[in-house]
């Protein structure tokens, strides 16, 4: 019965992951500032690494973010399984 879970998931993340892919193009953007000096350069191989450093430079706090968000629902759960078993 934990299959449902696992079922659930998977058709959560496989649409995020395609509008993801599909929206892929803005999520390589960079601040007006960074735009504007690279706007300025040629050097194509250079812009297509600095677009990557950025997403790099975005991975940990994304972690962070989504590991906190994770822990305080696990722990929520918990606390309403605990008052409903006192309530019986």
């Amino acid at each position: 019965m934990k299959l449902q879970p696992v079922i659930k998931l998977i058709l959560t993340l496989v649409p995020a992951l395609l509008l993801i892919l599909l929206l892929e193009g803005t999520g390589l953007a960079q601040c007006a500032m960074c735009r504007a000096s690279l706007a300025g350069s040629n050097n194509a191989f250079f812009i297509r690494n600095f677009n990557i450093g950025v997403l790099v430079l975005l991975t940990p706090p994304v972690a962070i973010f989504c590991s906190i968000f994770i822990i305080l629902k696990r722990h929520s759960g918990e606390s309403e399984q605990q008052a409903q078993d006192a309530d019986k």
